[in-house]
C-alpha cells in the first residue's frame, strides 16, 4: 500500500456539519502546520463554495466521491489516513464507505447515532478492519454529546447522591436546531 495522500478527509464537507468540520479545520491547521487534509463529498462545485465561504486555502484538495458509487468511494479512501464522514443517515449512506475503510485499513469516524446500523457494521467488517488495521469509530460527536454528555452528568449526581449509578437511563430529543 502506498502513502496516503491526507491525514484526514472530511466526507460531506457541503453539509451542515460537514461544512463546520472544515472550518475548524481550515482554522487550526492550515499551511505548515503538519497535518494534510482535503474537502470531499458529491459535487466539486459545492465543494469550492464550502472552501471559499469558510476561507480554507484555494489549493485546499476538493475529492468527488458519492455514496451510491463504491469506486468512488474507494478512490477516496484509498488517499486517506482517517475518513471523517458527515453523510447519513448512516444506514442509508454508510455502508459501503465504512466496508472501503475496513478492506484498504483506513480509520473511519462518524457522528452516527443509529445503534441498529452500528452493530450491522461491526458484525460484518471487525474481522476485515481488524486483519487491515483501520480504526472504526462511530459516534464521535455532535448527535451523541447531548446524550453521552447528559448521561454523564446524571450518572455523578445519582452517584453523588444514592452512592451508585442508575442501572438504565433513557433520552429523547423533542426539536433539535440544526437538521
Amino acid at each position: 500500500m502506498t502513502q496516503p495522500k491526507f491525514d484526514v478527509v472530511v466526507y460531506g464537507a457541503s453539509g451542515f456539519t460537514g461544512k463546520l468540520v472544515a472550518e475548524y479545520l481550515a482554522a487550526q491547521y492550515g499551511p505548515g502546520s503538519g497535518l494534510t487534509w482535503a474537502m470531499a463529498g458529491r459535487s466539486r462545485d459545492k465543494l469550492a463554495t464550502v472552501r471559499d465561504e469558510i476561507g480554507a486555502p484555494k489549493d485546499t484538495p476538493l475529492i468527488e466521491a458519492d455514496a451510491s458509487d463504491p469506486a468512488s468511494l474507494k478512490a477516496m479512501v484509498d488517499q486517506a489516513r482517517t475518513i471523517l464522514t458527515t453523510v447519513g443517515p448512516y444506514q442509508l449512506y454508510g455502508s459501503e464507505l465504512v466496508a472501503a475503510c475496513a478492506a484498504s485499513g483506513t480509520d473511519y469516524l462518524d457522528l452516527c447515532g443509529e445503534p441498529a446500523w452500528m452493530r450491522q457494521m461491526i458484525d460484518a467488517h471487525h474481522a476485515t478492519a481488524q486483519a487491515s488495521g483501520a480504526r472504526i469509530l462511530f459516534s464521535c460527536g455532535f448527535d451523541s454529546i447531548p446524550f453521552e454528555l447528559g448521561v454523564f452528568f446524571l450518572q455523578n449526581a445519582a452517584k453523588k447522591q444514592f452512592g451508585t449509578a442508575c442501572p438504565l437511563v433513557k433520552g429523547r430529543v423533542r426539536k433539535m436546531k440544526g437538521t
